[in-house]
């Protein structure tokens, strides 16, 4: 059985690890935060067995790809421009765009930007939003939910990072990835992320192998790369 590979590609300024596997239709996922690669691994492996090209990479700032220190090196321009210097770099003209949470955004921002390299859409998660040219996004979300508004409360440097930082990753990941909720997600900040409810059992799709693979990166990395996402969201 074929392996996902894994490679490191130079593009745009920043050497990206990248997941493929298989031949054939290109099929490029963009993950969400706080994820990697490895959330679309069943996918890579189930489409490639189907002739498919899968290919999956940590987006800026994420697991093994580098994460400039500047804020605002994180805007859509800079993740599309990543992501179209990859395909230049495999040689792929057209790709079949999949997109979830954070990675869902940058895909509506890479159609409207480079459709002519985007053979269709499919996103999980996140709609489509056009531009207001009379307010700001933050200043959209902090009208409707408040301050304790989770991207509100992801906007200034060091305090997400200083919060998540008061518990074991794991224990956060467990958090972000299993906790479930249809309200807005608003976080008072004396409670903070580290207060919120602990998971009494995983969901089925999620194992404690899987749960240790994210902390061990995030330990490494940080999530001030995935939290510059929010950040640039005005930008």
């Amino acid at each position: 059985m074929e392996k996902i590979k894994h490679t490191t590609v130079a593009t745009n300024g920043i050497n990206m690890h990248v997941a493929s596997i298989g031949t054939g239709p290109a099929v490029l996922f963009l993950h969400g935060f706080p994820e990697l690669w490895y959330s679309w691994r069943k996918q890579l492996l189930y489409l490639s067995s189907r002739g498919y090209r899968a290919i999956a990479p940590d987006l800026r700032g994420y697991g093994d790809t580098d994460a400039p220190p500047s804020i605002t090196s994180y805007t859509a321009l800079h993740v599309v421009g990543d992501l179209v210097g990859l395909l230049d770099e495999f040689g792929i003209e057209q790709v079949f765009l999949v997109g979830h949470d954070w990675g869902a955004l940058i895909a509506w921002y890479f159609c409207l930007l480079r459709p002519d390299r985007v053979k269709a859409l499919v996103n999980l998660s996140v709609v489509f939003r056009s531009r207001n040219p009379a307010t700001k996004p933050v200043d959209q979300y902090r009208a409707l939910f408040g301050d304790d508004f989770y991207i509100c409360r992801f906007q200034e440097p060091g305090v997400a990072e200083e919060d998540f930082a008061q518990i074991d990753t794991a224990r956060l990941i467990k958090k972000f990835l299993g906790g479930r909720s249809p309200k807005p997600p608003c976080v008072p900040k004396e409670i903070g992320f580290r207060g919120l409810p602990d998971l009494r059992t995983l969901p089925s799709w999620l194992s404690e192998e899987d749960v240790n693979y994210y902390a061990s990166k995030f330990s490494q990395k940080g999530f001030t790369g995935g939290l510059n996402y929010y950040r640039c969201l005005d930008l």
